[in-house]
């Protein structure tokens, strides 16, 4: 097939031809526009996509300056008169067992949560993403040597792995992501190499290759770039996922340990008080059952938007 044959069936960059900048200029104004597409079946179709962004957004706020703007000092004991008060107007979420301000508390531990589950999926995705990229385009030997090594990690129930890592290595948190990074990344190594797959039998794959696109090339800048998005939501949901796995291990000692304010380490020593001040547990379940629960939200939003078939679900 010559150059100029395959030249229209391909959404690669192409060489500089008559009427270039007009074409270029009508895939811009195709972008723009699916864009604007997106954006309103995200935002006005579902108005429960909006309720779930500004969750996150409030999170996000709170992570960047939850500690600064918090009405007390989140490790600052009181042991003598402020010892688990209910909540109040000097302090609504109350206090624990040493006489610490709980909103103070919840604040600053938005901030861990979330750089606990930014670092794991940053390794998740790479990582994962680097493995089924090569297992997908390449195949053959290539393929059956990094999905066995990626299925010796599934081989186990992910919680289950991660408490073993977690136990062996240590009780800190660098630790806990280090576990939970183990475990997340085969999922999208899986992930990326079923989009490969898909992808890489599609027409301007083959006239790119024809046109003698090098592999590494074809495959980082015209094949993968398509299988972004549904990373993205998959990103999107793991997050929720993955300050919940945190706090679990947390909550069971192999994480975070006091006096930090992450939320699994506060409900953890709550529990001992549960009947003598309700409040101890609530608030902290509370701000990790609104975070899962708002990062799922837009997960399933972002994936009705970007996902093609979904209108027609």
């Amino acid at each position: 097939m010559s150059a100029e044959q395959a030249a229209p069936a391909r959404p690669l960059s192409a060489e500089p031809v008559a009427g270039g900048r007009r074409l270029d200029t009508a895939e811009s104004n195709r972008e723009r526009s699916q864009l604007k597409r997106n954006l309103h079946k995200f935002l006005v179709q579902n108005r429960l996509n909006l309720v779930g962004l500004v969750i996150v957004v409030v999170f996000f706020l709170l992570a960047v300056f939850g500690q600064t703007i918090a009405p007390h000092d989140p490790y600052a004991q009181d042991i003598t008169g402020s010892k688990l008060l209910g909540p109040s107007l000097s302090h609504p979420m109350g206090t624990d067992e040493l006489g610490r301000d709980l909103l103070s508390r919840v604040m600053t531990g938005t901030r861990i949560s979330l750089q606990v589950a930014a670092v794991v999926l940053t390794f998740a995705v790479t990582f994962g993403t680097l493995i089924g990229s090569l297992a997908g385009y390449f195949g053959g030997i290539v393929d059956e040597i990094l999905m066995r090594f990626t299925d010796m990690f599934l081989a186990f129930p992910a919680l289950i792995l991660a408490i073993a890592i977690a136990s062996t290595l240590g009780r800190e948190l660098v630790w806990t992501m280090v576990a939970l990074s183990t475990v997340f990344w085969p999922w999208y190594a899986r992930l990326v190499r079923a989009q490969i797959l898909s992808i890489r039998e599609r027409d301007y794959v083959t006239a790119g290759e024809s046109v003698g696109l090098s592999g590494p090339r074809l495959l980082f800048r015209h094949i993968l770039p398509n299988a972004i998005p549904v990373v993205i939501i998959q990103l999107t949901l793991d997050i929720g996922y993955a300050i919940l796995a945190t706090s679990s291990l947390s909550f069971i000692g192999l994480g975070a340990q006091p006096p930090s304010p992450e939320w699994g380490t506060m409900m953890s020593t709550a529990r001992n008080y549960f009947r003598e001040a309700w409040w101890y547990t609530t608030f902290p379940g509370l701000a990790l059952t609104l975070t899962v629960f708002a990062f799922n939200i837009l997960g399933d939003g972002l994936q009705d938007a970007l996902d093609p078939r979904s209108g027609q679900r």
